[in-house]
Order: C-alpha cells, then sequence, then structure tokens
C-alpha cells in the first residue's frame, strides 16, 4: 500500500508518515522504513506512548534501539529521493487489515503499532526482548479506546479523555492528598441523599466565595474511599472536571463539542460508576459557544441530566 493517500489516515497517524521522511533523512537511510514511521510515532508525545507506557515499555530506550537498528541499514551521503521500503509496505498493508478488522474508517496510530508488532523484520524481535506480543499491544489500546471507534482524522484526541480533562477525586483520596473535610458533615450527607436517587440526582452547591463548596466534594471522596457511603455509591470514582482545560486550545467550531461529548460518552459507558463534579458550575453556561449556531457546554449536559444518565455534583 502506496502512503500517497492523506485521507485514508487520521492527522495523527499521516503526521508520523510525513515526519518519517525527516527521521530517515537524518538516519541518512534512502530507502523508507518501519523503523523511521515508528520513531516518528514515539516523538510525537501522543498516543503511541502511552499505549508503549501501558504495556511498560521503556520509551527512550525502545526507541535508541530502532535509531541503532536504522544505522545499521545502508547509508548514503545525501538521501535527497527516498523509496518505499518492502516491510513498510506490508506493514501499511497489515495496519489497513487492522482498521477494517476494528471496523474503524480511517487508519490511526494504533493500527500501525499493531501493524509494527507483526513486522518480522525488527518490530516482532523488538517487542519480544520487552516480553511483549501483539496480544498484549491489542489489550492496552483496548483499555485505551474503550468503546470508542476511528469516525474522523482526529479521533486519537479523545480517547481517554477523562483522565486529559479531569482530575480524580478518590484516587487522591487513597494517596492522601486531600485534606481532611471538618464541620461539612450535613452537607456531604445531603449531597450523597440527593446522588442516591435515581432521577434528578444532580445535587447543586451554592454559596459565596471561598466557604468551602470544593472540600464538600472533597469530603465526599474521602467517605467513597473509607466505604462510608450508601451501596450506590460503594466503589465509585469521583472525577473532577476542568473546564479550563476542556476549552483550552478549541479553536475551532465544534472541537469542544468533541472533548466534551468523549468526557460525557465515557462517563455513561461506566454505567455510573463515574459521579462527575464540576467546579464553577457558572462557567458551563456558554462555555464553548464560539459563534452563533455552536452548542454550549449546558445544553450538551442538559438531556442526560434529565434522563438520570449522568450523576453530576455541580
Amino acid at each position: 500500500m502506496q502512503p500517497t493517500d492523506p485521507s485514508k489516515f487520521t492527522d495523527k497517524a499521516w503526521e508520523a508518515i510525513v515526519k518519517s521522511q525527516d527521521v530517515a533523512r537524518r538516519c541518512r537511510n534512502q530507502q523508507l522504513e518501519v523503523e523511521h514511521v515508528v520513531i516518528a510515532l514515539l516523538e510525537q508525545e501522543g498516543l503511541a506512548n502511552r499505549i508503549f507506557s501501558r504495556i511498560a515499555i521503556d520509551i527512550p530506550n525502545f526507541k535508541q534501539q530502532l535509531e541503532a537498528f536504522a544505522t545499521r541499514q545502508p547509508r548514503v551521503n545525501a538521501a535527497d529521493q527516498l523509496y518505499l521500503g518492502r516491510a513498510l509496505d506490508i506493514m501499511l498493508d497489515n495496519a489497513e487489515a487492522s482498521r477494517a478488522a476494528l471496523a474503524d474508517k480511517y487508519i490511526a496510530v494504533e493500527h500501525l503499532l499493531l501493524a509494527f508488532a507483526e513486522d518480522d523484520r525488527v518490530g516482532r524481535r523488538l517487542f519480544k526482548t520487552y516480553n511483549q506480543d501483539k496480544p498484549k499491544l491489542e489489550a492496552a489500546i483496548k483499555e485505551i479506546r474503550g468503546s470508542q471507534t476511528v469516525t474522523d482524522q482526529s479521533a486519537e484526541a479523545r480517547y481517554e479523555a477523562l483522565e486529559k480533562y479531569g482530575r480524580d477525586l478518590t484516587e487522591q483520596a487513597k494517596a492522601g492528598k486531600l485534606d481532611p473535610v471538618i464541620g461539612r458533615d450535613e452537607e456531604i450527607r445531603r449531597v450523597i441523599q440527593v446522588l442516591s436517587r435515581r432521577s434528578k440526582n444532580n445535587p447543586v452547591l451554592i454559596g459565596e466565595p471561598g466557604v468551602g463548596k470544593t472540600a464538600i466534594a472533597e469530603g465526599l471522596a474521602q467517605r467513597i474511599v473509607n466505604g462510608d457511603v450508601p451501596e450506590s455509591l460503594k466503589n465509585r470514582q469521583l472525577i473532577s472536571l476542568d473546564m479550563g482545560s476542556l476549552i483550552a486550545g478549541a479553536k475551532y467550531r465544534g472541537e469542544f463539542e468533541d472533548r466534551l461529548r468523549a468526557v460525557l460518552r465515557e462517563v455513561t459507558h461506566s454505567d455510573g460508576q463515574i459521579v462527575l463534579f464540576i467546579d464553577e458550575l457558572h462557567t458551563v453556561v456558554g462555555a464553548g459557544a464560539t459563534q452563533q449556531g455552536s452548542m454550549d457546554a449546558g445544553n450538551l449536559l442538559k438531556p442526560m441530566l434529565a434522563r438520570g444518565e449522568l450523576r453530576c455534583i455541580g
């Protein structure tokens, strides 16, 4: 498969293929190969790094070994004209097969990595040195992707949206990073009572700035960790959504909505395991509505809140 059509790839996958040419020139190789594409993927500081971290691969060392392999290939003084290597051609065909198997619309970063794990020239052998293989890689990708599929060219940006735009308060409570909450027992009890309803289960904390509204959410996280909550809230995750990072950098129309939808999709697919905490709830009104016709965060949240699909504290 010739990598000549960017419309078949996601933005990040195509960016790596384009950048792999610079990697090949840097290594003074005339043949564009598998190792150049994977080095380019690892230099992106994106999904490839997250997948490798998930399966405990030492990324700097892995990249170093790939670069060492590339420098052992035939070298030229000036690699002006690059040729597509046979192994890369096979890898792109395998990536296309992975895309079809996962019912995705575009070839994404994860498809290139799965194809690399099948590469007989360097990939399979390199994974073996880390005691990893394709099934373990598939499991890590499934964990990161969740139930999402690649339906557009910026799909990778939506994986693990909660991890990117949220802060796990229950995890922080377990690690002892939250201060103890004193004198707010009644308010925390009332929040628990509202959250335990079947519908209309979204408490809102109203008060002057600095009276300790956020502290109530932190107190709830500590109670969840200690098991001092009703059965319906036991072992749940309380995640604080950072509206600032959700909006930051979303300059194109629809980009903010995509990010928020990805977060909400993760919450609803958790089957009630995640309770969302939106600090400074008033910022939700009008958030992300950059121009006439684009939806703000409030309008995206309303239907889910009304149906009781989303448990949220504001």
